[in-house]
């Protein structure tokens, strides 16, 4: 990343730039969020053995998410704005401590609207990989793909991009399955539909979510 350089004429909007950047990168932005994970797994822990979805804001929104799988244990620990990096820092609080037998994974999204390239977003789904075989080896992973939403429309070259190089890794290990989810929320013009999303044309609504369950289910069969 080429250096910012100071202006003088504006030193306020340098500092904020700065500061802004920093606040995004730093995983203890969201201290309060896992911090109340641990606060209702002490009082009503999730069974061991089953189904996690982790990611960003897209899991965290899916309310519905026990009521869509109906017959397995699933349960949400997504956290709104998390990135690929977030997901490996918090690895050892919201993940490994459930020993779930199938992780599910949605992350990506943030992390290129964030201007990290496809190749960064694959680095650090192979490092969140490695904490998985490192620390629980019987567990599979499935990543759904990074989804295109309207708002974000102009990333979506990078997103196709960055689910292929996601794509290509999974395909060597066993233990990895890809759940390409994003053409199911495309129109016929290859955009994503906005009648699947909210008004902030960037989180699915109730109609998206059903897509999304309708690919994913198949997956957790195998579970």
């Amino acid at each position: 990343m080429a250096a910012l350089r100071f202006n003088p004429a504006c030193p306020l909007l340098v500092l904020s730039l700065f500061v802004q950047t920093a606040l995004a990168q730093d995983p203890k932005r969201f201290a309060k969020e896992i911090d109340a994970f641990a606060t209702a797994d002490a009082t009503n822990a999730p069974p061991k053995h089953a189904i996690l979805f982790i990611g960003s804001s897209t899991l965290r929104k899916w309310t519905t998410l026990a009521q869509d799988f109906p017959g397995k244990k699933v349960f949400n620990r997504g956290f709104g704005g998390s990135q690929m990096s977030d997901a490996i820092y918090y690895f050892d609080r919201i993940v490994a401590p459930y020993q779930p037998d199938l992780i599910v994974l949605y992350e990506g999204a943030n992390d290129i609207d964030d201007h990290k390239t496809p190749e960064q977003v694959i680095d650090h789904f192979k490092a969140f990989v490695a904490k998985v075989h490192e620390q629980l080896p019987e567990t599979r992973l499935d990543f759904i793909s990074i989804l295109t939403t309207p708002v974000r429309a102009a990333e979506v070259e990078k997103v196709k991009e960055a689910n292929r190089l996601i794509r290509d890794f999974i395909a060597r290990d066993e233990k990895l399955t890809f759940i390409d989810a994003f053409p199911a929320m495309l129109g016929p013009d290859g955009k994503a539909k906005a009648d699947l999303f909210l008004s902030d044309r960037l989180h699915p609504n109730a109609k998206g979510y059903a897509i999304l369950q309708s690919v994913i289910a198949p997956y957790l069969e195998k579970n």
